[in-house]
């Protein structure tokens, strides 16, 4: 009879924590409430926090954490629950300040994963060696379109510049409901080709001043900014772009798309804009 040799599970356990504390980036488990649930040491160095501070969430007076634009972070249950519903890694730049004096400049990279059949969210944080926009892919590769983090970027600007002048930005979401049905039946390099037909027309059939953007595996994003109105015109603009047929391996396909948007004077947080949107998509 053949055995095979096992490593014990209190092994097993203490080389994992070994391997842990020792990797070159900070890592964070939180909870579906964005509680945090373990991390190493290298996550509270990079913080500026105690290790005991990072894990009972106080913080000490003058520490705040904000986007690279000076906005506060949305809160940890928000972000935690953003990343959960969208199911697709997340990144955001960050600055830790104390007061108000920039402490450091970290990538934090949200990842949603199951722990023993649990939702939770990874966090992983990098330390920015040079400028926010230069240190760090914000690009699709597949797309080459802006990613989350360059959307978010973008959304925050066109929100500020709303709530400055007076004016209004609008945020569209569009869902590609075909997109699994064509993986699953032509082979996934197939429903990449659909995805980059998709950017490029909405790329191509919008105005150059609005941003497209890959948002999450099958969805996509535009910010726009105008002087009056609603969003409804480029929603249905959108819409229209990206429900016309594809032809995908050989099959003429039409993408089922679902497209929702919302408009803001400025007022309201960029992550609470993309909170109502990213909602009503799921309905």
């Amino acid at each position: 009879m053949r055995t095979v040799e096992t490593t014990a599970p209190s092994t097993a356990e203490a080389i994992w924590r070994e391997l842990v504390a020792e990797l070159p980036v900070g890592v964070l488990l939180q909870d579906e409430h964005g509680e945090v649930l373990a991390a190493n040491s290298l996550a509270a160095d990079l913080l500026g926090l105690h290790r005991r501070e990072l894990l009972d969430g106080s913080r000490p007076a003058g520490w705040l954490a904000c986007d690279d634009s000076g906005a506060p972070l949305p809160e940890r249950a928000e972000l935690a629950g953003q990343v959960l519903r969208t199911g697709a890694p997340l990144t955001l730049p960050l600055v830790v300040t104390r007061d108000g004096v920039p402490h450091v400049r970290l990538w934090a990279d949200y990842h949603p994963i199951r722990l023993r059949g649990r939702p939770c969210v990874l966090v992983l944080l990098q330390p920015v060696h040079t400028d926010v926009p230069h240190s760090k892919g914000l690009l699709d590769p597949l797309t080459g379109l802006p990613g989350r983090a360059l959307l978010l970027d973008r959304l925050d600007q066109a929100l500020t510049r709303a709530r400055t002048h007076g004016t209004l930005a609008s945020l569209v979401l569009v869902d590609v409901h075909r997109l699994a049905s064509v993986n699953a039946e032509h082979g996934f390099h197939r429903g990449d080709e659909l995805l980059t037909v998709l950017a490029g027309r909405l790329r191509q059939g919008l105005r150059a001043d609005h941003t497209v953007a890959r948002y999450g595996g099958d969805e996509f994003a535009i910010v726009a900014e105008h002087p009056d109105g609603t969003g409804e015109p480029l929603a249905e603009r959108v819409r229209e772009l990206a429900g016309r047929a594809v032809r995908v391996g050989g099959a003429r396909l039409r993408p089922g798309v679902r497209v929702c948007w919302v408009t803001s004077d400025g007022t309201a947080p960029t992550h609470s804009v993309v909170s109502v949107v990213d909602e009503r998509l799921r309905r």
